[in-house]
């Protein structure tokens, strides 16, 4: 089998006849690439012929792995996403791969089929929240987890080196009513006595053929927001990240008088929230309130966060009191999936919004319907006490955005490597920061160094754009915090590799 080639031009007898895949797109635990738009001149990553390849190659794994050679494929609403499902479908049935095509799908759903089908591996065709012209795919072999770095490294392996395997036995069945089924699984059950009058804020991304359903389903007065689907995504992209979302969200809870907004991402994994006064509520502190309403329920629960999220969940009274406990993890979906499952923890949360309920709640993925659902659930539990006031009930942090320096994504890794080595240093040494001690030092991802204010903050490299993760937080005061951003720019500011942050506090 030949190697793709990393450079093609469009619109060439090359494009059409040989694979162009470009090795950045194979991320840590997902893959993503630049397919291309009309309307730009970046050239593309990856094109249909590239995409076939790594569906061979994707069942090459799948076989070395030992495998049932079965396969779930779903894909996200964009105008190119199911050309590019069957141009993965074809290279998977190459390599001897039963196809078993749910159409059009969130990430979840697709999970969802893996048990619903007993089918074992799974390869969701999404780009997320990222903007029209990029594309990728989702993978797991195991459910409820998804690729980790060592399978996505073999996969980059076997596809850039030309190790595919074509194998006979490849097969393709359209499967009928998975949808529905997962509507109706996620209604079960849940069914909500408190009225709510709930936002549900969709993008015109793929959730709006899912959320509004489910949310009524279970109970809830509905107000849609941009549940049309249209690829195009007129308004903005479908992020719950995203300040234009939010500020919509915002301006609709007002309008409506409603008790909360839920804002769902491109492929539905993840959740937003907006409280009942039209603010913002950051995801991790979401996970605080979810992880006090869970553990008064379930004792000595352990809870997974990432890296990013606050420290309130090592700190929080009321966690400690219900003997709860938190397990700080690499972010990254696949990550923080996998660390849940290995802990046997009942959930863990992620600060951009990923969250993860094992049983009695959930499967063990990310779900941003079984999220909002939990949320709902945590409501009904509060009778005559709103979002904002199990907010206001959290301990006071001030808490930075997630800042992100550019830095190229050849460079990032090392760069952060001897940032880490700079900082560990410094502990060692016995340094002050900002005049105090440092009271830990936790390398899992990046470096996350934290003072014996509370006060922490993070500087790790990001898993899927050419830039660093900045984050602080302190408990103390919000001059604590700028201080050490302001340090941590300082140490950034020694190295040329890193440009301008996106953002500044």
């Amino acid at each position: 089998m030949h190697k793709p080639l990393s450079d093609i031009a469009p619109n060439t007898l090359e494009f059409e006849e040989k694979a162009l895949i470009r090795a950045t797109g194979f991320r840590e635990y997902d893959a993503r690439w630049w397919f291309g738009r009309l309307d730009s001149d970046q050239p593309p990553h990856i094109n249909l012929m590239g995409i076939q390849m790594l569906g061979l190659g994707l069942g090459t794994l799948i076989h070395e792995r030992g495998v049932d050679p079965k396969i779930v494929v779903g894909h996200d609403y964009r105008s190119y996403s199911l050309s590019i499902k069957q141009a993965l479908s074809l290279g998977l049935m190459q390599a001897g791969i039963a196809v078993h095509d749910i159409g059009l799908a969130l990430s979840p759903t697709a999970y969802f089929a893996q048990f619903d089908l007993d089918i074992p591996c799974v390869a969701m065709v999404t780009a997320s929240h990222n903007e029209n012209g990029w594309t990728g795919v989702k993978m797991g072999i195991e459910p409820p987890l998804t690729f980790g770095p060592d399978e996505m490294g073999r996969l980059k392996e076997i596809v850039l080196q030309g190790e595919g395997v074509p194998r006979p036995g490849g097969s393709l069945v359209f499967e009928e009513g998975v949808r529905d089924r997962y509507i109706a699984d996620l209604i079960k059950g849940n069914t909500l006595t408190r009225p709510l009058k709930v936002v549900a804020a969709c993008g015109n991304g793929t959730a709006g053929a899912f959320a509004r359903k489910v949310l009524e389903g279970v109970g809830a007065t509905v107000i849609p927001l941009d549940c049309t689907l249209d690829y195009n995504f007129p308004r903005y992209n479908p992020n719950p990240e995203d300040m234009n979302m939010l500020h919509a969200m915002q301006d609709a809870v007002r309008a409506h008088n409603a008790d909360l907004a839920l804002g769902f991402d491109g492929d539905g994994d993840r959740c937003g929230v907006v409280d009942n006064t039209g603010e913002e509520i950051f995801a991790d502190k979401v996970g605080v309130m979810l992880a006090r309403d869970l553990s008064a329920l379930h004792k000595n629960a352990v809870f997974v966060a990432d890296v990013k999220s606050t420290g309130i969940y090592a700190m929080d009274p009321v966690l400690a009191a219900n003997g709860a406990k938190t397990d700080y993890w690499k972010t990254g979906h696949s990550y923080i999936k996998r660390r849940t499952t290995e802990l046997a923890a009942i959930a863990g949360f992620e600060k951009s919004g990923h969250y993860f309920f094992r049983p009695p709640i959930g499967r063990g993925y990310d779900d941003g319907l079984v999220t909002a659902i939990a949320i709902l659930q945590m409501l009904e539990r509060n009778k005559g006490r709103t979002m904002a006031d199990l907010k206001d009930a959290l301990p006071k942090t001030w808490l930075s955005p997630t800042m992100s320096p550019a830095c190229g994504d050849e460079v990032k890794y090392d760069v952060v490597a001897r940032l880490t080595a700079e900082v560990e240093a410094l502990y060692a040494g016995k340094s002050k920061i900002l005049g105090q001690d440092m009271l830990s030092v936790v390398t899992v991802n990046g470096v996350r160094f934290t003072l014996e204010d509370g006060t922490w903050g993070l500087i790790r490299a990001s898993s899927n754009t050419p830039n660093l993760v900045v984050v602080v937080e302190s408990p103390t005061s919000k001059a604590n915090m700028v201080a050490m951003f302001r340090f941590i720019e300082g140490l950034l500011g020694q190295h040329k590799e890193i440009g301008a942050f996106d953002q500044k506090l």
